[in-house]
């Protein structure tokens, strides 16, 4: 597994000088969003110097845009913005190749009008999940249509909010451009933490053919997990790592729910507990 992080954990007045935080802490891959280029996460449109500029700036400092967010409630109430933020999907999905992105990540929304990332009483009502299908046929039909992979995060607050229903979402809508994001901190809904490791082991069981990105944040309680830096909570990290290991996933792991100033501290966990899972076994010499 490479280690990355989201570019917007560091603050800069230049997409080059964001770029040069990354490297310069070491990272070797980006989940980006254009915010950090002085645009929205989802742009009505992008100037081709903007995307060579982009792409440039990754090549000069030996960086790989592992994954590039757009994330919008695909379900969202609001019929004209969610209309509007599908075209500008779009337009995103169409510019990836000049970038030199091949994953965008989005997320399955829920039925809350004001927030893509809130629990909502009806996100579990069969209504929602046939909205939910034919929001994600559309967007799998971007996917293929531009070439890039379209990677959803099973989230509690979301519709898809556990790995089964991830299981059910991929093999319905049936597309090679739809996968997962795994979050091991996304997963427990209230008083599953007991059930960590269970819950861990069948997750990357049921998806793990499917996992195009990791991400690496921490848990410091279930149900809505909030922005712990890996480290610094609840998650059994040893066992979260070792099954993404141990399902063949070697791309990127991509830190975030930090600050600058956790960068350091969290980059090191991470990279210990990295070394250790990927470790070949002691070999056991008979006498």
């Amino acid at each position: 597994m490479r280690l990355g992080i989201f570019a917007k954990t560091f603050a800069r007045s230049s997409l080059e000088t964001n770029l040069d935080a990354v490297r310069d802490a070491g990272f070797s891959c980006v989940q980006y969003n254009l915010v950090c280029a002085g645009l929205p996460t989802l742009p009505d449109g992008i100037e081709t110097e903007l995307c060579a500029r982009i792409r440039e700036a990754f090549v000069a400092r030996d960086l790989t845009l592992a994954a590039i967010s757009g994330t919008f409630n695909i379900i969202d109430p609001h019929v004209e913005r969610c209309q509007r933020n599908f075209r500008c999907l779009r337009t995103l999905a169409e510019c990836c190749s000049s970038l030199g992105a091949s994953i965008i990540a989005i997320c399955t929304g829920t039925c809350d009008p004001n927030n893509m990332w809130r629990h909502h009483p009806n996100n579990g009502r069969q209504e929602t999940w046939a909205e939910l299908l034919r929001a994600m046929r559309e967007v799998a039909a971007v996917g293929e249509q531009t070439g890039v992979t379209m990677a959803f995060e099973p989230e509690v607050n979301n519709v898809v909010d556990t790995a089964r229903k991830a299981r059910q979402l991929l093999d319905t809508i049936g597309s090679s451009h739809l996968k997962v994001i795994m979050d091991g901190a996304n997963l427990f809904h209230a008083g599953e933490l007991p059930r960590m490791r269970e819950i861990l082991a069948e997750a990357i069981e049921l998806l793990g053919q499917d996992i195009a990105l990791a991400h690496a944040k921490d848990l410091n309680r279930d149900g809505d997990a909030g922005d712990v830096p890996a480290g610094n909570g609840l998650l059994d990290y040893d066992y979260y790592l070792s099954l993404l290991n141990a399902s063949g996933f070697r791309g990127p792991l991509i830190a975030h729910g930090l600050t600058e100033e956790q960068v350091p501290a969290c980059a090191a966990f991470l990279r210990e507990r990295l070394a250790a899972v990927s470790a070949p076994a002691p070999r056991n010499h008979a006498t």
